[in-house]
């Protein structure tokens, strides 16, 4: 199959439906952003890891998309 495009909103949203940053009531970081993708590494449980591309590089969502999003 083509490789679905990652660090689009559409990716966003995919993620957020998959880890929800916000508290369900649409309240959170903008999706995309360094602070929602932050948000992203302490729900995953994976804040400081040393393995973690960049947080703001596209290399930083081909990593959490590989590992994480179904």
């Amino acid at each position: 199959g083509t490789r679905k495009d990652i660090c689009t909103n559409d990716w966003y949203a995919q993620v957020e439906k998959q880890v929800l940053t916000g508290d369900g009531n649409g309240h959170g970081p903008d999706l995309g952003s360094s602070e929602w993708r932050s948000v992203i590494e302490f729900k995953l449980k994976i804040r400081g890891d040393t393995d973690i591309p960049a947080i703001d590089s596209d290399q930083w969502c081909e990593y959490i998309d590989k590992h994480y999003i179904k």
